[in-house]
């Protein structure tokens, strides 16, 4: 068989388009499994290097990620969390069931005030959810209260009387989640009605904006994102985003698929399933264009990723799966679809940051290493599209292209965008088994220097592990040559690319 023509990505250097809010970049970290104990918290007592408790490995590796926001503390664990019980004296709070995820119990040693210091050493942006389904509008304006307030008001008190003298910043606030599942099971009407109510209570305290998240659609429910565009009145003025949530798997929701042992079939599928997500986008998108033309709503996808069948051996309920080059195309395949939104798309949280489904950084129970995943080289590889202009990218082959659970799947999927003085392209190659040479066809402005790396493994389930930590990391790209058009490159079979280049 015959290696298919040069494919060619046309890339308008001197065209740039909306911001790439670096917010799309989001992670998320639930009371879930060992993402928050063994994960980012281990206690001041653990042999593991750790300020106040929180794993200093893990804050260095996020930070290097320059992470924009971490949404906390769930999920569904949100709507059965109440915060007081995680506040004062450790030894003294109350225990409880966490009883969507393992039925353990939680002792609630980590809470608002450990959160909170997390963030602090991340050096980002906190995404509070609070609780609908089992708790008060008056528990949830406490909280902000408790959070935000610097004057000598009740919860402000409280929160000096628990040790911090300063109100935080808390630009982003989840009025529930998940209403229409675990949530409450609630109607979409009968959640906007209450996501009315309760974002009135999340006051804006000195000099602290929030962005009231009501809690939105499961994958293609378009008449809930109808129900709460109609419901928030004037656009923007009940609530300030909506959440979308949608996961990644090949099977049925009983038996999801391996995330390591997969057919060349379920290669495919999976990553056809990945690029929906640009749909779901879109179409939720034009409902919410057509209640608020001016975009002051925003769309926040804050639940996505792979969801696999647990690794033998694990607690189902704990939600501990590898991560391959699979997910890491699965990766790099949503972000060319947030950028290529991103007028409207506010923020999107991966889930979860360790331990948890489509993790960042896996943590080894036993011996306590660390793991970076195929997925957090994505994050690292893309980190120059935050906050930078996107620009579009045409990717133009000559072959058909494969047609996969209904939908086109090209071979290669690109995005870009470009910022003091550079540009970044993303390409993302999806063949399975062959290299595939691509022209990157710059145009509207000279370019003066160019570098490039790429991710890749020996097999498309390649991962990482404790005993070889850097089966799948990124190594520059020396295939890479100027031609006529911009550059010519030859991208590895099943693999990631960035490219930098330096504008004139």
């Amino acid at each position: 068989m015959s290696s298919p023509a040069p494919a060619r990505v046309v890339v308008d250097l001197d065209l740039p388009g909306p911001i790439i809010n670096r917010h799309v970049y989001g992670h998320f970290a639930e009371h879930l499994g060992r993402c928050i104990y063994g994960g980012f918290f281990v206690g001041e007592d653990s042999d593991i290097p750790n300020t106040r408790g929180i794993r200093d490995d893990v804050v260095a590796a996020l930070r290097a990620l320059d992470i924009p926001n971490l949404r906390w503390p769930g999920g569904c664990f949100a709507d059965e969390y109440h915060w007081k019980d995680g506040i004062g004296p450790r030894e003294q709070r109350p225990r409880m069931v966490n009883s969507h995820w393992g039925d353990v119990v939680e002792d609630n040693s980590f809470g608002t005030h450990e959160f909170m210091d997390l963030v602090e050493l991340l050096g980002t942006e906190a995404y509070v959810n609070g609780n609908v389904g089992s708790g008060t509008v008056q528990e949830m304006s406490e909280w902000i209260e408790y959070l935000t307030r610097d004057d000598d008001s009740p919860m402000a008190a409280l929160r000096r009387a628990n040790g911090r003298d300063e109100p935080w910043k808390v630009p982003f606030f989840g009025i529930g989640n998940e209403t229409w599942g675990c949530g409450g099971n609630m109607r979409a009407d009968e959640y906007a009605a209450l996501a009315r109510q309760y974002s009135t209570f999340v006051r804006d305290h000195a000099g602290n904006t929030v962005t009231r998240i009501a809690a939105g659609a499961n994958i293609d429910d378009y008449d809930w994102t109808e129900a709460l565009m109609q419901g928030a009145g004037s656009p923007g003025f009940s609530y300030q985003a909506i959440s979308l949530h949608y996961y990644t798997h090949t099977g049925p929701w009983e038996d999801k698929g391996s995330a390591t042992e997969f057919s060349e079939e379920e290669w495919y599928l999976a990553l056809a399933r990945a690029a929906r997500a640009e749909e779901l986008v879109a179409r939720h998108a034009t409902i919410m264009d057509k209640h608020d033309p001016e975009k002051k709503v925003g769309l926040v996808f804050d639940e996505w990723g792979t969801w696999w069948n647990v690794e033998p051996g694990t607690n189902p309920g704990f939600l501990y799966q590898q991560n391959t080059v699979r997910d890491a195309l699965v990766a790099s395949l949503h972000f060319d679809g947030f950028h290529r939104h991103a007028d409207r798309l506010l923020m999107a949280n991966i889930a979860q940051t360790v331990n948890v489904l489509q993790a960042m950084i896996l943590t080894d129970p036993d011996s306590g290493a660390l793991v970076l995943t195929p997925t957090y080289h994505v994050f690292a590889m893309n980190k120059g599209h935050q906050d930078a202009a996107s620009l579009a990218a045409h990717v133009l082959l000559e072959e058909e292209p494969r047609v996969v659970d209904g939908r086109a799947l090209p071979a290669i999927s690109a995005s870009a965008s470009t910022k003091e003085g550079t540009a970044l392209v993303s390409l993302s190659h999806l063949d399975a088994s062959a290299p595939r040479t691509v022209v990157l066809d710059l145009r509207g402005r000279e370019v003066a220097g160019f570098s490039a790396r790429v991710l890749t493994g020996e097999g498309t389930a390649a991962h990482n592990t404790p005993e070889q930590p850097e089966a799948v990391a990124p190594v520059a790209l020396e295939d890479v040559r100027p031609h006529e058009r911009g550059l010519e490159i030859v991208l590895p079979p099943h693999s990631f690319t960035t490219v930098e280049l330096q504008l004139a």
